[in-house]
Protein backbone atom coordinates (compact mmCIF):
# COMPACT_ATOMS: atom_id res chain seq x y z
CA UNK A 1 0.00 0.00 0.00
CA UNK A 2 1.28 3.46 -0.86
CA UNK A 3 0.24 6.97 -0.05
CA UNK A 4 -0.22 9.27 2.93
CA UNK A 5 -1.41 8.90 6.51
CA UNK A 6 -3.22 12.22 6.90
CA UNK A 7 -3.87 12.01 10.66
CA UNK A 8 -0.73 11.89 12.79
CA UNK A 9 0.58 14.02 15.64
CA UNK A 10 3.90 15.29 16.92
CA UNK A 11 4.72 17.76 19.67
CA UNK A 12 6.40 20.99 18.58
CA UNK A 13 10.09 21.14 19.36
CA UNK A 14 10.93 23.26 22.38
CA UNK A 15 7.42 23.20 23.85
CA UNK A 16 6.81 20.99 26.92
CA UNK A 17 4.38 18.17 26.30
CA UNK A 18 2.52 15.45 28.10
CA UNK A 19 1.15 12.42 26.35
CA UNK A 20 2.44 9.38 24.49
CA UNK A 21 6.24 9.28 24.18
CA UNK A 22 5.80 9.05 20.43
CA UNK A 23 4.85 12.72 20.31
CA UNK A 24 8.53 13.58 20.54
CA UNK A 25 9.68 10.78 18.25
CA UNK A 26 9.58 11.57 14.53
CA UNK A 27 11.76 8.50 13.94
CA UNK A 28 8.93 6.45 15.41
CA UNK A 29 6.46 8.08 13.05
CA UNK A 30 8.63 7.24 10.07
CA UNK A 31 8.89 3.66 11.35
CA UNK A 32 5.08 3.57 11.48
CA UNK A 33 5.02 4.64 7.84
CA UNK A 34 7.53 1.97 6.91
CA UNK A 35 5.50 -0.72 8.67
CA UNK A 36 2.36 0.37 6.83
CA UNK A 37 4.12 0.70 3.49
CA UNK A 38 3.21 4.37 3.28
CA UNK A 39 5.15 7.18 1.67
CA UNK A 40 4.41 10.10 3.97
CA UNK A 41 2.44 11.54 6.85
CA UNK A 42 0.60 14.78 7.46
CA UNK A 43 1.41 15.98 10.97
CA UNK A 44 -0.40 18.30 13.38
CA UNK A 45 0.02 19.30 16.99
CA UNK A 46 -2.41 17.33 19.20
CA UNK A 47 -5.49 18.87 20.88
CA UNK A 48 -3.93 19.44 24.34
CA UNK A 49 -2.00 22.28 22.69
CA UNK A 50 -5.09 24.09 21.41
CA UNK A 51 -5.61 26.16 24.60
CA UNK A 52 -9.02 27.56 23.77
CA UNK A 53 -9.03 29.59 26.99
CA UNK A 54 -6.50 32.12 25.66
CA UNK A 55 -7.42 35.64 24.55
CA UNK A 56 -6.74 37.09 21.14
CA UNK A 57 -3.15 38.32 21.44
CA UNK A 58 -2.01 35.34 23.50
CA UNK A 59 -3.65 32.96 21.01
CA UNK A 60 -1.76 34.52 18.11
CA UNK A 61 1.54 34.29 19.99
CA UNK A 62 0.83 30.72 21.06
CA UNK A 63 -0.04 29.64 17.52
CA UNK A 64 3.22 31.13 16.25
CA UNK A 65 5.20 29.25 18.90
CA UNK A 66 3.47 25.97 18.07
CA UNK A 67 3.90 26.39 14.33
CA UNK A 68 7.56 27.33 14.54
CA UNK A 69 8.14 24.40 16.89
CA UNK A 70 6.40 21.94 14.60
CA UNK A 71 8.42 23.05 11.58
CA UNK A 72 11.56 22.60 13.67
CA UNK A 73 10.42 19.08 14.62
CA UNK A 74 9.85 18.19 10.95
CA UNK A 75 13.02 19.80 9.58
CA UNK A 76 15.02 17.50 7.32
CA UNK A 77 12.21 14.93 7.07
CA UNK A 78 10.57 15.30 3.64
CA UNK A 79 8.20 12.39 4.32
CA UNK A 80 6.58 14.42 7.11
CA UNK A 81 4.58 17.54 6.22
CA UNK A 82 2.76 19.79 8.64
CA UNK A 83 -0.50 21.66 8.95
CA UNK A 84 -0.24 25.03 10.67
CA UNK A 85 -2.39 25.49 13.76
CA UNK A 86 -5.08 28.20 13.79
CA UNK A 87 -6.71 29.27 17.09
CA UNK A 88 -10.22 29.00 15.67
CA UNK A 89 -11.90 29.67 19.02
CA UNK A 90 -11.09 33.35 18.42
CA UNK A 91 -11.99 34.53 14.89
CA UNK A 92 -9.67 37.54 14.97
CA UNK A 93 -6.77 35.48 16.29
CA UNK A 94 -7.36 32.75 13.70
CA UNK A 95 -7.23 35.27 10.87
CA UNK A 96 -4.06 36.88 12.20
CA UNK A 97 -2.40 33.48 12.68
CA UNK A 98 -3.36 32.53 9.15
CA UNK A 99 -1.89 35.72 7.72
CA UNK A 100 1.40 34.89 9.44
CA UNK A 101 1.76 31.49 7.71
CA UNK A 102 -0.19 32.21 4.54
CA UNK A 103 2.76 32.52 2.19
CA UNK A 104 4.97 29.82 3.72
CA UNK A 105 5.21 26.85 1.32
CA UNK A 106 6.29 24.55 4.14
CA UNK A 107 2.65 24.07 5.14
CA UNK A 108 0.24 21.77 3.32
CA UNK A 109 -2.73 23.47 4.96
CA UNK A 110 -4.08 24.38 8.37
CA UNK A 111 -5.63 22.59 11.33
CA UNK A 112 -8.02 23.92 13.94
CA UNK A 113 -10.12 22.73 16.83
CA UNK A 114 -13.67 21.63 16.08
CA UNK A 115 -16.30 22.64 18.61
CA UNK A 116 -15.36 23.00 22.24
CA UNK A 117 -15.19 26.69 23.12
CA UNK A 118 -15.52 27.89 19.53
CA UNK A 119 -18.31 30.24 18.55
CA UNK A 120 -20.48 29.03 15.69
CA UNK A 121 -18.37 28.71 12.56
CA UNK A 122 -21.29 30.29 10.72
CA UNK A 123 -20.88 33.56 12.63
CA UNK A 124 -20.10 36.62 10.53
CA UNK A 125 -16.90 37.18 12.52
CA UNK A 126 -15.35 34.31 10.55
CA UNK A 127 -16.22 35.79 7.13
CA UNK A 128 -12.74 37.21 6.48
CA UNK A 129 -11.08 33.92 7.40
CA UNK A 130 -13.33 31.86 5.14
CA UNK A 131 -12.71 34.32 2.32
CA UNK A 132 -8.94 34.03 2.76
CA UNK A 133 -9.01 30.23 2.91
CA UNK A 134 -11.26 30.10 -0.14
CA UNK A 135 -9.06 32.50 -2.10
CA UNK A 136 -6.02 30.36 -1.34
CA UNK A 137 -7.85 27.05 -2.00
CA UNK A 138 -6.58 25.94 1.40
CA UNK A 139 -7.04 22.59 3.10
CA UNK A 140 -8.50 22.92 6.60
CA UNK A 141 -8.49 19.95 8.96
CA UNK A 142 -10.96 20.15 11.83
CA UNK A 143 -9.90 18.06 14.82
CA UNK A 144 -12.06 17.91 17.97
CA UNK A 145 -10.62 20.08 20.68
CA UNK A 146 -12.46 19.47 23.94
CA UNK A 147 -15.99 18.86 25.13
CA UNK A 148 -17.39 21.54 27.45
CA UNK A 149 -20.26 19.27 28.58
CA UNK A 150 -19.74 18.37 32.28
CA UNK A 151 -21.89 15.26 31.85
CA UNK A 152 -19.06 13.73 29.83
CA UNK A 153 -16.48 13.98 32.60
CA UNK A 154 -16.92 10.34 33.65
CA UNK A 155 -16.13 7.14 31.74
CA UNK A 156 -13.76 8.95 29.34
CA UNK A 157 -16.89 10.17 27.55
CA UNK A 158 -15.34 13.54 26.69
CA UNK A 159 -13.29 11.55 24.18
CA UNK A 160 -15.47 8.55 23.40
CA UNK A 161 -18.63 10.56 22.82
CA UNK A 162 -17.62 14.21 23.01
CA UNK A 163 -15.02 14.12 20.25
CA UNK A 164 -17.28 12.74 17.51
CA UNK A 165 -20.11 15.04 18.58
CA UNK A 166 -17.91 18.17 18.58
CA UNK A 167 -16.80 17.31 15.05
CA UNK A 168 -20.42 17.06 13.97
CA UNK A 169 -21.32 20.38 15.62
CA UNK A 170 -18.62 22.16 13.62
CA UNK A 171 -19.63 20.35 10.43
CA UNK A 172 -23.30 21.26 10.93
CA UNK A 173 -22.43 24.93 11.34
CA UNK A 174 -20.52 24.86 8.06
CA UNK A 175 -23.39 23.11 6.28
CA UNK A 176 -26.41 25.00 7.65
CA UNK A 177 -24.58 28.33 7.69
CA UNK A 178 -23.93 27.95 3.93
CA UNK A 179 -20.20 28.34 4.60
CA UNK A 180 -19.31 25.39 2.39
CA UNK A 181 -21.68 26.47 -0.37
CA UNK A 182 -20.26 29.98 -0.47
CA UNK A 183 -16.60 28.99 -0.19
CA UNK A 184 -16.27 26.08 -2.62
CA UNK A 185 -12.48 26.15 -2.77
CA UNK A 186 -11.92 25.43 0.93
CA UNK A 187 -11.14 21.75 1.36
CA UNK A 188 -12.44 20.74 4.79
CA UNK A 189 -11.17 17.48 6.30
CA UNK A 190 -12.88 15.84 9.28
CA UNK A 191 -11.07 13.24 11.37
CA UNK A 192 -12.41 10.08 13.05
CA UNK A 193 -14.53 9.25 10.02
CA UNK A 194 -16.38 12.53 10.33
CA UNK A 195 -17.48 11.84 13.89
CA UNK A 196 -21.23 11.22 14.08
CA UNK A 197 -21.91 13.04 10.80
CA UNK A 198 -22.51 9.83 8.78
CA UNK A 199 -25.23 8.81 11.24
CA UNK A 200 -27.06 12.14 11.25
CA UNK A 201 -26.56 13.51 7.73
CA UNK A 202 -29.91 12.16 6.54
CA UNK A 203 -31.62 13.72 9.55
CA UNK A 204 -30.00 17.05 8.71
CA UNK A 205 -31.29 16.77 5.15
CA UNK A 206 -34.80 15.97 6.37
CA UNK A 207 -34.74 19.00 8.64
CA UNK A 208 -33.86 21.26 5.73
CA UNK A 209 -36.41 19.65 3.43
CA UNK A 210 -39.19 20.23 5.97
CA UNK A 211 -38.06 23.78 6.82
CA UNK A 212 -37.55 23.16 10.52
CA UNK A 213 -37.50 26.29 12.72
CA UNK A 214 -34.19 28.12 12.81
CA UNK A 215 -32.86 26.64 9.57
CA UNK A 216 -32.03 29.22 6.89
CA UNK A 217 -32.58 28.52 3.22
CA UNK A 218 -29.82 26.32 1.88
CA UNK A 219 -27.79 27.48 -1.11
CA UNK A 220 -27.15 23.84 -2.03
CA UNK A 221 -28.90 20.68 -0.79
CA UNK A 222 -27.65 19.40 2.55
CA UNK A 223 -26.59 16.04 1.16
CA UNK A 224 -24.53 17.83 -1.49
CA UNK A 225 -22.95 20.07 1.14
CA UNK A 226 -22.01 17.07 3.29
CA UNK A 227 -20.21 15.56 0.32
CA UNK A 228 -17.92 18.58 0.34
CA UNK A 229 -16.10 17.08 3.34
CA UNK A 230 -13.16 14.74 3.22
CA UNK A 231 -12.88 12.30 6.15
CA UNK A 232 -10.29 9.86 7.40
CA UNK A 233 -11.05 6.16 7.82
CA UNK A 234 -10.45 6.00 11.58
CA UNK A 235 -13.81 4.57 12.71
CA UNK A 236 -12.65 1.34 14.42
CA UNK A 237 -15.15 -0.70 12.39
CA UNK A 238 -15.25 -1.44 8.65
CA UNK A 239 -19.06 -1.29 8.69
CA UNK A 240 -18.91 2.28 9.99
CA UNK A 241 -16.26 3.14 7.43
CA UNK A 242 -18.58 1.73 4.78
CA UNK A 243 -21.30 4.10 5.95
CA UNK A 244 -18.85 6.99 5.62
CA UNK A 245 -18.12 5.89 2.06
CA UNK A 246 -21.84 5.98 1.28
CA UNK A 247 -22.41 9.38 2.87
CA UNK A 248 -19.31 11.29 1.76
CA UNK A 249 -18.36 9.37 -1.38
CA UNK A 250 -15.49 6.99 -2.08
CA UNK A 251 -13.41 9.87 -3.42
CA UNK A 252 -13.54 11.64 -0.05
CA UNK A 253 -12.10 8.87 2.15
CA UNK A 254 -8.53 9.28 3.41
CA UNK A 255 -6.12 7.12 5.40
CA UNK A 256 -5.71 8.22 9.00
CA UNK A 257 -4.17 6.48 12.02
CA UNK A 258 -4.10 9.11 14.82
CA UNK A 259 -0.52 7.98 15.53
CA UNK A 260 0.78 7.78 18.31
CA UNK A 261 -2.41 7.85 20.40
CA UNK A 262 -3.96 4.66 21.82
CA UNK A 263 -7.40 5.59 20.45
CA UNK A 264 -5.91 5.39 16.97
CA UNK A 265 -4.41 2.44 15.20
CA UNK A 266 -0.73 1.57 15.20
CA UNK A 267 -0.87 0.35 11.63
CA UNK A 268 -2.93 1.55 8.72
CA UNK A 269 -3.73 -1.82 7.23
CA UNK A 270 -5.99 -2.13 4.19
CA UNK A 271 -7.11 0.96 2.33
CA UNK A 272 -10.91 1.25 2.70
CA UNK A 273 -11.27 2.43 -0.91
CA UNK A 274 -8.94 2.57 -3.88
CA UNK A 275 -6.98 5.79 -3.86
CA UNK A 276 -7.59 6.65 -0.20
CA UNK A 277 -3.92 7.29 0.42
CA UNK A 278 -3.02 8.54 -3.04
CA UNK A 279 -5.56 10.20 -5.34
CA UNK A 280 -7.86 11.24 -2.50
CA UNK A 281 -4.97 12.64 -0.48
CA UNK A 282 -3.79 14.54 -3.54
CA UNK A 283 -7.26 16.05 -3.99
CA UNK A 284 -7.49 17.10 -0.34
CA UNK A 285 -3.93 18.22 0.35
CA UNK A 286 -2.11 18.30 -2.98
CA UNK A 287 0.44 15.73 -1.79
CA UNK A 288 0.91 11.97 -2.01
CA UNK A 289 4.03 11.56 0.09
CA UNK A 290 6.61 12.53 -2.49
CA UNK A 291 9.81 13.88 -0.98
CA UNK A 292 9.95 16.56 -3.68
Amino acid sequence: MSGVDVHTHLAPLGVPHAGPPGLADPDGLEAHLDAAGLDGAIVTVPPPYYRQELGTDDSVDWAAELNQGLLARLEGRPRLRGLAFLPLHDPAAALRAYQEIRDDPAWLGVVAGAGGRCPSLADKEYAALWHALDTDRRALMLHPAESPDPRLAEFYLANLLGNPVETAVAAAQLVFGNVLARHPEVRVVLVHGGGVVPSVAARWARGAETARPGLPAQDIPVRQAVRRFWVDCLTHDPVVTGTAVEIFGADKILLGSDWPFPMGTSLVEDAPVAGAGTANAAAAFGWTGSAE
